[in-house]
């Protein structure tokens, strides 16, 4: 066929331009992309900014050492501003949710990495994740009408609203993250490692303990950290199932109220704005950034000391 013939195809396609048109495209999609994550980077400036400029006028009104060494919260009554007993209420709601996180979620990562057939694998994961999907506000319902009632059951001096209840259910919410980081993490141990464990003569409940696990503890650990940052700012649960009470030295069985749940009251009480109650709101909710932020610095950190690289 000659040249002047296959020219007046009409379905020969023309490949003039094509590299021109596709550069530009990608160029185009380039930027796209770099204005998502430039979007996401602005607006958490916006709310560290914001956060700040409050904070900082709120500690031109209270002295930050009062604010940080303070045992008494008080906005209202006695406009006393002690942060205390809402950060010794926040550490005890998660302490107590990672006992109750961290061994189910680890437990469950274990069965689904290497013991589970890929058929229950492919029902479990999906089931399990479910969790994450339930609206936090349910958690705590469930937590005041059902969990509270059976603690009493078992006999435990609970009263309505009280920090076992809101703990526990915190630490059911975050199992989700910690289960699947974890199992994510352990099905990144090559087989290798595992089959020359087996060939030692391991059993596999040696395995996954001596090998799997070791192998896999950065990832478990940033999956610790990350669940964990997740319940400290946890609100809802602890709204409406923990109370209202700060104390310096929680109880178990009674009534508390970490930073989150102080900050919904202010938010939805009666107090002005610009006042110093109002402003309280920006400092603890700095003060939670503060502490989010340096658990997932932590998270980063270990996890790159201690990863294991394999080729």
């Amino acid at each position: 066929m000659s040249d002047a013939s296959r020219s007046e195809r009409p379905d020969q396609p023309a490949f003039a331009g094509g590299r021109r048109a596709r550069s530009l495209k990608e160029r185009g999609i380039e930027w796209l992309l770099f204005g998502c994550a430039a979007l996401s980077v602005l607006v958490t400036l916006a709310i560290v900014a914001t956060l700040v400029f409050d904070a900082v006028d709120f500690f031109t009104r209270v002295s930050p050492v009062a604010f940080f060494t303070g045992a008494n919260w008080s906005p209202k009554i006695d406009e006393t501003y002690g942060l205390l007993p809402l950060l010794t209420n926040t550490l005890a709601v998660t302490a107590l949710s990672a006992l109750v996180a961290v061994p189910v979620g680890v437990a469950s990562a274990a069965y689904l990495s290497e013991y589970a057939s890929e058929r229950v694998r492919s029902i479990l994961k999906p089931a399990l994740e479910v969790l994450a999907g339930i609206p936090t506000v349910v958690y705590g319902f469930f937590a005041l009408v059902y969990l509270t009632p059976a603690l009493r059951a078992v006999g435990l001096p609970v009263s309505t609203f009280n920090l076992l209840s809101a703990s526990v259910m915190v630490g059911v919410m975050i199992i989700p993250m910690v289960s699947s980081l974890s199992e994510d993490a352990m099905s990144a141990v090559p087989d290798s490692l595992r089959q020359a464990a087996y060939g030692l003569g391991a059993t596999k409940f040696e395995v996954t303990t001596g090998v799997v696990v070791p192998a896999a503890v950065s990832g478990i650990f940033s999956s610790f950290i990350l669940a964990l940052s997740r319940a400290i700012g946890e609100t809802m649960i602890v709204v409406v199932a923990g109370g209202m009470s700060p104390k310096l030295i929680p109880g178990l069985f009674e009534s508390s109220q970490p930073m989150t749940a102080a900050m919904v009251q202010l938010a939805s009480s009666d107090i002005a704005g610009g006042t110093a109650a109002y402003q309280a709101l920006f400092a603890i909710g700095l003060t939670l950034f503060a502490v989010t932020f340096s658990m997932n610095v932590a998270s980063n950190l270990v996890a790159a000391r201690y990863r294991e690289e394999y080729r």
